[in-house]
Parts: C-alpha cells; structure tokens; sequence
C-alpha cells in the first residue's frame, strides 16, 4: 500500500506530502474519477507486480461485468518443451489473478466517497481464500486469454467464475473462485 500511495504522490501529489494525498476524498461514483482508479489500478497490475510482469500480463477489459486478461506464449511460461505448452502453474495464475481483478472491479463500482487511504486500504485486504481449476486439454496456443465474472458477492466474501482460451478459443482450463472482500 505505502508503494502505491508513493506512486499516486509521483504522479497526483501536486505538493503534498503523503499523509495529506492519503486523506483527500474522492467520489468514485463519479465516472472520471472511477477512470482515473481503473487505471491505476491496471498500471499496478501490468507494471508493478513483478510476478505480472513476468508472466506478460495485459488487462483488455477491467468492468463491473468482465474482466480479461492476456497473456503471450514465452519460453519461461512452458511447462512441458516436448509439447511446448504453458506450465500449469502459470494457468491457474493467471486465473487467479483474473478472478481477483473481478471482484475488485465490481468493489470499486460500488464504492461511492472514500479518502485514497481508505480506498487503498479496502483493496490491500482483498485476497483469495480458496481456487480452483479444472485443466481441460493442454495449454498450446500463441496467446491466451483469461476471463472472469462475478457470481456473488456479500459482505465478506465474493465468489468468481473464470475460463481460459488459446488464441483459437479453444478452452484450455476453467476455474472458480472464494475472495476476501471485507
């Protein structure tokens, strides 16, 4: 969080320190601000989290509704070179990530006033409880996309549905997923 909040100074500080940026209210109601949120937040995904950023992650839908991810073919992400095919592992991690993004679309969209702080806050403690998924045939393809939709949310928890295509949309894997939301 003091990571995201330190790049939120570099590029919105406009002179204030960080504790002043971390109190100031924004409506994410509002659809500009609601923007401005979704991109940071896909900038953190795609540029910060090392993890990501290996794996190429390329977020093509961030809604309320869907979300997308893409991923390209590279020699570090095959499991098998017989086969030359993606490694399980990073099948069902992108999935997961899929399905996190979900739930923190659909969050952010009901969200109204909150301070970046508290905005920051709410995101750091969401986290998945439980996943799984079901390999389907294996993982061949140029690039791949995940996909992902909320099937409920409460209070608490939040649960997801995710599906994993190969540049012919052949499904290669699907999964499910329990989320920590508040």
């Amino acid at each position: 969080m003091i990571k995201i909040l330190h790049n939120l100074h570099e590029k919105y500080g406009e002179g204030k320190s960080i504790e002043e940026l971390s109190q100031i209210e924004i409506d994410i109601s509002d659809e500009s601000v609601k923007e401005k949120m979704k991109e940071i937040l896909k900038e953190a995904y795609e540029e910060r989290m090392p993890f990501n950023k290996l794996l190429g992650v390329k977020i093509e839908e961030m809604t309320e509704s869907l979300c997308k991810v893409r991923i390209d073919k590279k020699p570090e992400l095959v499991g098998n070179f017989e086969q030359n095919i993606l490694h399980g592992g990073v099948i069902s991690s992108v999935i997961d990530l899929t399905g996190g993004i979900a739930i923190q679309m659909s969050a952010l969209a009901k969200m109204g006033k909150r301070t970046i702080g508290e905005f920051l806050v709410h995101f750091a403690k969401m986290s998945t409880i439980d996943m799984r998924v079901d390999y389907l045939r294996p993982g061949s393809g140029e690039f791949f996309i995940s996909s992902a939709y909320l099937v409920r949310t409460g209070n608490k928890v939040a649960v997801t549905r995710m599906e994993f295509h190969n540049n012919r949309n052949q499904l290669i894997a699907t999964g499910s997923g329990a989320y920590m939301v508040g």
